[in-house]
């Protein structure tokens, strides 16, 4: 595998004077291709600030993000638009999905934005709605599906433009324990059948137990990281609550 992400002394502070808030404090680590790593902590470590430098949603104060080897902390606007459409996608709690376009129309947006060829753009659509499971509810509208079904769509969108890497943001928050057993299927069959890298916030222990490894942060710095390795679910499962019970941060034990 080679390097794809690289996190290099990263540090987001909010805040000026004598009142400065430090939600990441240094935080260095790297993502090889094809790797699934899951972000974890208690509210206020800096998960959801570091995935939001990570997909340029904010800029840190200092540090370096390489993601295949370019610096996307010192892009300019123009260059960085392209580089957030082209190279990553997007998985939220919320789903984004537009009520007013069809899930097909909703999953190859990102393709019509790159003017892709109408050819292309169909094969893209078919290959990504067998995969997730989806075919026969392209010609319906977001408001027609059951939460798990507008989720595999959102994961569909993200899929789409065939992007370097894939954050998704407590993508299980809005689904209860079926659906999100579902997605985290999902989500199986993206990092080990397609080869997505997919870079995940999550406080639920359940989700984070599909993760080949996971990133404890604690205080916007990381305390400590899991390997899966050979573990089983169940023992990922055990070993992030122990984590959690020891970090002294909430975990969803559903």
């Amino acid at each position: 595998m080679s390097t794809l992400l690289e996190i290099k002394n990263v540090s987001k502070y909010y805040g000026s004077g004598d009142v400065v808030s430090k939600a990441l404090n240094g935080v260095s680590f790297q993502m090889e291709k094809g790797e699934f790593t899951a972000i974890m902590g208690a509210s206020g470590s800096g998960k959801s600030t570091l995935l939001n430098v990570i997909a340029t949603i904010d800029r840190p104060s200092s540090g370096s993000i390489l993601l295949e080897g370019k610096d996307i902390a010192r892009m300019r606007e123009q260059e960085l638009a392209a580089f957030r459409r082209d190279r990553l996608g997007f998985i939220f709690q919320e789903y984004n999905l537009l009520d007013t376009l069809t899930v097909a129309e909703n999953i190859v947006l990102p393709l019509n934005l790159q003017k892709r060829p109408v050819r292309e753009t169909e094969n893209r659509l078919k290959a990504a709605a067998e995969t997730l499971d989806i075919t026969e509810q392209l010609l319906r509208f977001p408001r027609q599906l059951s939460g798990g079904q507008r989720q595999r769509a959102a994961c569909a969108r993200a899929l789409i433009t065939q992007p370097a890497l894939i954050l998704a943001d407590e993508p299980t928050g809005a689904l209860d324990s079926a659906n999100s057993k579902g997605l985290m299927q999902t989500f199986t069959v993206m990092n080990q059948s397609l080869g997505s890298t997919i870079l995940m916030v999550t406080h639920d222990a359940v989700v984070g137990s599909y993760a080949s490894r996971v990133l404890f942060l604690k205080d916007g710095r990381i305390w400590n990281e899991l390997y899966r390795g050979e573990r089983n679910r169940q023992a990922m499962y055990h070993e992030i609550l122990n984590a959690m019970a020891v970090l002294g941060g909430e975990a969803d034990v559903r």
